[in-house]
């Protein structure tokens, strides 16, 4: 990933506690950061403190913030009930390494709103609960094959971090070996047909995706494509994985699954069940779940799931105190209006400027795209971007006070934080940058 570059020195006049801040961090973590995905030239700002749709920075400058901690703030950052809810549970200790009433209270109130859900075991990132999940469908099955899809992100793990972006067969790390690569198929995404070719004759253990590319771009599953693979894993007695880390109670409470009317064998959730937490978990089917049970299975039959911080009690009361919003407040109405209406309307400024942009996306999520070329079903619409002026409008939202990652395809996370007038706000900011290239 290319780091864009802000040009006229305002942001650097603006922002000097954090250009200081990132020269001191660069002594101390490799390119002065902790995820590459905050990394922007010349500098990223460094946050201080959080609240609500906004960011402040070490210099007192205000962001509206639409990355969203990484798509997991559906409520906004600190939210007054579940900054409650952690204060409290700190107050009676944060992890015990033992068994506690909060894990049981999330895990069945994740059982009560997701429909795949019959057995839960938690984890501590969307990445983690995405291995466990692949180690509980190969040991279900007994086979090793798995389909991953292209533009699907699913953490850091070897046998899923391939074809995460064009070119896709190009190694997006090194210490990848191909060994732990050699049972994974990259089959295309949205491209049904085009799927079957590829796993001809093969026996797969799983087929996982995302319903919703979410790095991708903001590209959703269509409806028919998703049917013929729970068709497809029906006929075969491979096991249908959905990745919801960010569909999962993003989508109303029954996450992208809910939407679809699919229901995959295993789901994994991340993000918006822990209150912006770290957290992951694996659920769905119970006879497939139970393969997680020591007292029932040893050896081969058994799959092992475990973690030091799995179920720790601060982020077990977070996540329930968060989905208590979600089931008693019109969070969804709310934030779905709102996507709607900045999707609709960012549309209609492309078109009217005659800009080179389109948007993507569903519910509460989007993504533009500095494409004019139609359809975007996969994420090969990075290879026709002009991510040039992607970067270029990254940089003039920046200068505008708001956040927009990433700098090469923007994403956008809405929370029930978020007003009106920040939509309005950002499509006049998106407008006044689409006049000024013509």
């Amino acid at each position: 990933m290319r780091e864009v570059v802000l040009k006229n020195g305002r942001y650097e006049k603006r922002t000097p506690k954090s250009r200081e801040m990132f020269e001191r961090a660069k002594k101390f973590e490799p390119a002065g950061i902790s995820y590459r995905f905050r990394s922007f030239e010349p500098y990223p700002f460094f946050v201080k403190k959080a609240h609500g749709s906004k960011l402040i920075d070490l210099d007192g400058n205000e962001y509206t913030d639409y990355w969203s901690t990484h798509f997991a703030m559906i409520l906004g950052h600190a939210f007054p009930t579940v900054v409650q809810a952690i204060e409290m549970q700190v107050e009676r200790g944060w992890h015990f390494g033992l068994a506690h009433e909060l894990e049981v209270d999330l895990s069945e109130t994740i059982t009560k709103h997701v429909p795949s859900a019959e057995l839960v075991r938690f984890a501590s990132s969307g990445s983690e609960a995405d291995l466990f999940a692949i180690r509980l469908a190969r040991t279900y099955t007994k086979r090793s094959q798995i389909a991953k899809f292209e533009g699907c992100w699913h953490g850091a793990y070897d046998p899923l971090h391939v074809a995460v972006k064009p070119p896709f067969d190009e190694p997006p790390s090194g210490g990848i070996t191909k060994a732990s690569q050699e049972d994974t198929i990259v089959v295309p995404y949205n491209n049904l047909t085009g799927f079957l070719e590829r796993v001809k004759d093969r026996e797969l253990a799983c087929v996982i995706l995302e319903p919703v590319l979410g790095a991708g771009g903001m590209i959703p599953a269509e409806k028919q494509f998703l049917k013929g693979l729970r068709e497809y894993c029906d006929n075969t007695g491979a096991l249908l994985i959905f990745d919801e880390v960010i569909t999962g109670f993003r989508l109303g409470l029954s996450g992208a699954q809910g939407y679809f009317g699919i229901r995959p064998d295993i789901t994994v959730l991340g993000k918006i069940i822990g209150g912006g937490l770290p957290i992951g978990a694996v659920c769905g089917r119970k006879d497939v779940m139970e393969r997680m049970d020591h007292t029932k299975y040893r050896g081969t039959d058994y799959a092992y799931h475990g973690g030091t911080f799995a179920a720790n009690a601060v982020t077990m009361a977070a996540g329930l105190a968060t989905i208590n919003v979600l089931e008693h407040a019109p969070v969804y109405q709310h934030v779905d209006k709102l996507g709607e209406r900045l999707r609709s309307e960012l549309d209609d400024v492309f078109e009217k400027t005659k800009f080179p942009a389109q948007t993507t996306g569903i519910g509460s999520v989007l993504a533009i795209h500095t494409t004019d070329k139609k359809p975007l079903r996969d994420a090969n619409c990075q290879i026709i971007a002009d991510q040039e002026l992607s970067r270029d409008m990254f940089s003039h939202l920046l200068e505008n006070g708001i956040l927009m990652l990433l700098p090469e395809t923007l994403h956008c996370a809405i929370s029930y934080s978020h007003s009106e007038s920040d939509i309005e706000q950002l499509v006049s900011a998106i407008e006044r940058y689409a006049k000024s290239k013509h």
